[in-house]
Formats: structure tokens, sequence, C-alpha cells
């Protein structure tokens, strides 16, 4: 049987705890960095709803959808990304995710389904979605 020192055994807690340590400070930065991408997508996606309307309903039209949904889909997106970080209700922010990856399924097949090319933004944001939403689950169990 070997002895181990109280030294020894002091070294290997401290070395495991700087190792979780070493870990979840990882984690927060990969969930705040992907976040972040998400949210400044997210917000260009809003500011061009707002401020360039022209474009989007002519997009919209091009779609099939209705223009009307233009200003609510923004302000949706916006209060989407206030649930995301600034609720502390873990149901709210379930819906804001899955009602992002809802929205990015849809751009992205209504992208596909016109053959304009411009899917690629959704495929980004669907990327940082999922990243933002598998470490939000590992930071905050």
């Amino acid at each position: 049987m070997k002895i181990v020192s109280l030294e020894t055994k002091y070294i290997l807690c401290t070395f495991v705890k700087n190792l979780k340590s070493t870990k979840m400070k990882r984690d927060k930065i990969i969930y705040y960095v992907a976040t972040g991408l998400l949210s400044l997508l997210m917000l260009y996606s809003a500011g061009m709803y707002f401020f360039n309307h022209d474009a989007v309903t002519q997009m919209f039209t091009n779609f099939g959808y209705p223009t009307y949904i233009v200003y609510p889909y923004a302000v949706a997106k916006l209060l989407g990304l206030v649930a995301i970080w600034f609720m502390s209700h873990k149901i709210i922010k379930e819906w804001a995710y899955a009602g992002f990856f809802f929205a990015f399924t849809l751009a992205f097949f209504a992208h596909i389904m016109i053959g304009d090319g411009e899917q690629m933004g959704a495929i980004l944001a669907m990327i940082f979605l999922i990243i933002s939403y598998v470490y939000n689950k590992k930071v905050y169990k």
C-alpha cells in the first residue's frame, strides 16, 4: 500500500480545482463570443428592417411573405436578444433560443427556395445560436 503525503494530496486537489476553473473560463469565453456574434448579426438584421425598409419589403415580397410583418419581426429579434442576455428565467431564454432556431431554419429554406444565394447569413446565425445555446447550458447549469 502506497502512502501519499499530505502535500501531494494538496497539490493534486489544487491542480484539479485550477483545471476546473480554467475550463469554466474557456466555456464562458466561448459562450460570450458566440452570443456576441449572434447579437451583432441580429442587431444588423433588425437595423436593416428599420432603416432600409424598402429593400427588406422587396425581399419579403420575393419570399411571398406579407410586408406588414417586417417591423414586428424586427422587434421580435430585439426582444429575443434581450431575453438571451438579460433574462434570468430559463423558460424565457429557452423560448428565445427556440424562436431564433425556427427563424433561422425558415430563413435558410426561404433563401434556398427563391435561389438568391443569401442563405449563408442563416447558416452563420444557426452556428452561433447552437454554440451559444450549448455553452449557455454549460456555464449556467
